[in-house]
């Protein structure tokens, strides 16, 4: 072989191993970071004051490793909904969702309705879907998922007779853990509590999806840790929320 022919392969071998290196340093089909590979995106720690938004600043708390509602809401004018909760505005907006939480209600048990509320689909102050944790499971508003539609909150849980719901999600001022499921192409919703296999509550609901998560109460007050939210972000093609609705 020539020098001059030697020269020419040389070359051609390189361009085409550089070629080979840059095509399997950057798949297209690469999952951007903190997201798998259907699209969903995983987000965690989410305790900071700057990752959320108040309805009424003044009565929360943000000390780093909870978000504390410190204080009761006030009614808010229009449909009938929660009165105070915090809206996550880090992060994208989310078709199918997964939401857990370690929650604690802080009003002593002799309040037979206190609760607290995790939200999602959260698009206003009157379009969103909320989970209601409560002690009570006897009273409409209580223990319960709803939907809140420009209109006056509506119970959707299967659970619920017209006497009675699911059992109560909490009787104590303990911590407990609380995963709300929604999955955006059926509708389908499941909320657990404390590990359990079989959903407390469950519900199917198309009304709308797409939006934000939040924490907050109808009328009491409380306080959540070790948030973390997985989902597939709104309009960039759906897909079913870790673990099912």
């Amino acid at each position: 072989m020539s020098l001059r022919t030697l020269a020419v392969f040389v070359a051609a071998s390189a361009t085409a191993l550089a070629t080979l290196v840059t095509a399997s340093a950057l798949p297209t089909n690469a999952a951007p970071p903190g997201s798998d590979g259907c699209g969903q995106v995983t987000m965690s720690h989410l305790e900071a004051r700057g990752e959320w938004d108040p309805l009424t600043p003044s009565k929360w708390a943000f000390p780093g490793d909870q978000i504390i509602l410190t204080e009761r809401g006030t009614a808010p004018t229009g449909p009938r909904r929660p009165f105070e909760y915090a809206v996550l505005t880090s992060g994208p907006q989310f078709d199918s969702v997964r939401f857990d939480a370690e929650v604690r209600l802080d009003e002593p048990t002799s309040v037979s309705n206190r609760d607290v509320v995790l939200i999602w689909n959260y698009q206003s102050p009157t379009r969103f879907y909320y989970a209601h944790i409560s002690q009570d499971n006897t009273i409409y508003p209580h223990n319960g998922i709803f939907v809140v539609d420009n209109a006056d909150r509506l119970r959707i849980d299967d659970q619920w007779n017209g006497t009675v719901g699911a059992p109560p999600a909490v009787d104590d001022m303990d911590w407990h853990d609380v995963s709300v499921r929604y999955d955006a192409d059926t509708g389908a919703i499941a909320v657990h509590v404390d590990g359990a296999e079989e959903p407390l509550m469950t519900a199917t609901n198309t009304a709308f999806s797409g939006g934000r998560v939040g924490f907050g109460s109808f009328d009491n007050y409380g306080r959540a840790r070790d948030i973390s939210v997985t989902g597939s972000p709104r309009n960039e093609g759906r897909c079913q929320a870790s673990s099912g609705a």
